[in-house]
């Protein structure tokens, strides 16, 4: 059956909950939905692997939970994917290479089993760089990943099949990681929303390493408000990650903030010669907005900024090498 006709606009988890309170089978048709535009999207090569009957039993016992009048969690129905470096127990989890291909996890990741607790639904696994090293997705043991916008403009990396899935409307929100980019890069080329959060605002316990000094689970959504809620499920102490922030952040902001912000704006990023110079002037447009809304926004000087690539690069290879090490 064709669900996508009766289904509403789900522009936020907030708006998709309130179709919920009025439509008892509707966690089944949402997952139904989105298996179908899985199915209609393949060529995008967004997932590795779909657990389609495993979704669809899932929504069917949310379904009878709400039915019963039953409290539901915070992330009640909603249709999630994961980049293929989370683990998710007794599900394949291969960092998209050869070298743990068919490995299946014997647990899952905290973020995973938190977002299972408030009764989120994992429709599938992501594609993604090898090893979740690559800013493009065409590094990849499955294939490279296709901008939804055009099939001539990669995605961005290294999570740019949670980036897709959430830009072709494959899923609701979706989980990647990010070292030095894989986030926020692919979210930018998508037109979406990617977050990586402070180093340690969520843990890496589940996340298969880059480079653990660096790396971060990060969100992708459709809006802010999503990410939000996701961020305040997923976020907090783990006795199985030493590095995480023992503060449990319960609320973040959904919206714009009547605070004002005092922003710093790198000059020597805005004229160093390999900026584009249509993105420097789009940034120095948005500062000016920024002022005109009542934000200090300043231009100063970061006399690093030829050193932080390098740097980089030094530290997280090194990590990477001795990380990797242990699959030879």
């Amino acid at each position: 059956m064709n669900h996508t006709r009766i289904l509403p606009d789900f522009s936020s988890i907030e708006a998709y909950h309130q179709y919920l309170s009025h439509t008892p089978d509707g966690c089944s048709r949402t997952v139904a939905h989105y298996l179908e535009q899985i199915r209609t999207h393949a060529h995008l090569n967004a997932f590795v692997e779909v657990f389609s009957e495993e979704s669809m039993a899932r929504a069917r016992d949310l379904d009878a939970k709400r039915s019963r009048g039953e409290a539901t969690g915070k992330l009640h129905g909603v249709v999630v994917a994961i980049k293929d470096v989370i683990c998710y127990r007794d599900h394949k989890v291969s960092a998209a290479s050869r070298i743990l291909k068919d490995f299946v996890s014997v647990f899952s990741a905290t973020a995973v089993e938190q977002m299972l607790q408030e009764e989120a639904i994992i429709i599938g696994s992501c594609n993604c760089d090898e090893f979740a090293m690559g800013s493009t997705n065409e590094n990849s043991a499955y294939g490279r990943v296709l901008n939804a916008l055009s099939a001539q403009r990669v995605p961005g990396g290294s999570s740019g099949g949670s980036a897709v899935a959430v830009q072709a409307g494959l899923c609701m929100v979706s989980l990647g990681s990010d070292t030095g980019g894989s986030v926020r890069q692919p979210a930018d080329f998508c037109g979406i929303i990617g977050l990586k959060p402070t180093y340690g605002r969520i843990s890496r316990h589940g996340l298969i390493a880059y480079a653990s000094s660096f790396d971060q689970i990060g969100i992708f959504s459709q809006n802010i408000a999503d990410a939000s809620r996701v961020l305040e499920v997923i976020n907090g102490k783990d006795p199985y990650d030493s590095t995480v922030l023992q503060e449990k952040v319960t609320e973040y902001p959904k919206g714009p903030s009547s605070r004002k912000f005092r922003i710093a704006v790198l000059k020597n990023a805005l004229e160093h010669p390999s900026l584009d110079p249509e993105i420097r002037d789009s940034i120095r447009g948005l500062a000016g907005e920024l002022r005109t809304q009542g934000h200090p926004v300043e231009e100063v000087d970061f006399n690093l900024i030829d050193y932080i690539v390098p740097a980089y690069y030094v530290l997280t290879t090194a990590e990477a090498s001795s990380i990797l090490s242990s699959y030879d």
